[in-house]
């Protein structure tokens, strides 16, 4: 593994653990050469997901975009990274699980919606206005209801 700061590859791991209940690995690797600490995630390399975007474009899916929508939705939040991780990985397996090389947007976005709201009900909030498009409070009231209901249920 090359250091990413003086791109020497002589480095060494200074501690691996498990992240995302076992579906990676985490390192710690430190440069021989300049002492520089780094860290790196090990995955198992599945097939690419096809994402096909509402005006009918396709797109590989990526990990990191959707890594960077559930930062922005969790931002002053409890949620930690550690957390975050557990989602994404959450619902890759998810994704995956359904058997379908091609997922369509909306059905990603109602996986991460149904993962949100079981983490933090301002997240969900948030990431449902993006991602519904909220155009009035009334669509924003009737969210917030279906929140309410959900949780009267668990």
């Amino acid at each position: 593994m090359k250091c990413s700061k003086c791109q020497t590859d002589d480095t060494k791991v200074i501690e691996s653990r498990d992240v995302s209940e076992g579906e990676a690995v985490r390192r710690r690797r430190e440069c021989i050469h300049c002492q520089y600490r780094f860290t790196t995630y090990e995955r198992i390399e599945r097939p690419q997901l096809i994402v096909i975007k509402n005006d009918g474009t396709r797109e590989l899916f990526s990990r990191e975009k959707l890594m960077g929508g559930l930062y922005r939705a969790c931002e002053k939040t409890s949620v930690t990274g550690m957390q975050l991780e557990r989602l994404v990985a959450d619902i890759e397996h998810t994704l995956y699980d359904l058997g379908e090389h091609e997922v369509p947007s909306s059905k990603i976005g109602q996986v991460v919606m149904d993962h949100l709201a079981n983490l933090n009900e301002v997240a969900y909030v948030r990431f449902a206005s993006v991602y519904r498009r909220f155009k009035d409070i009334a669509s924003f009231e009737k969210e917030l209801s279906q929140i309410r209901e959900l949780k009267e249920h668990r």
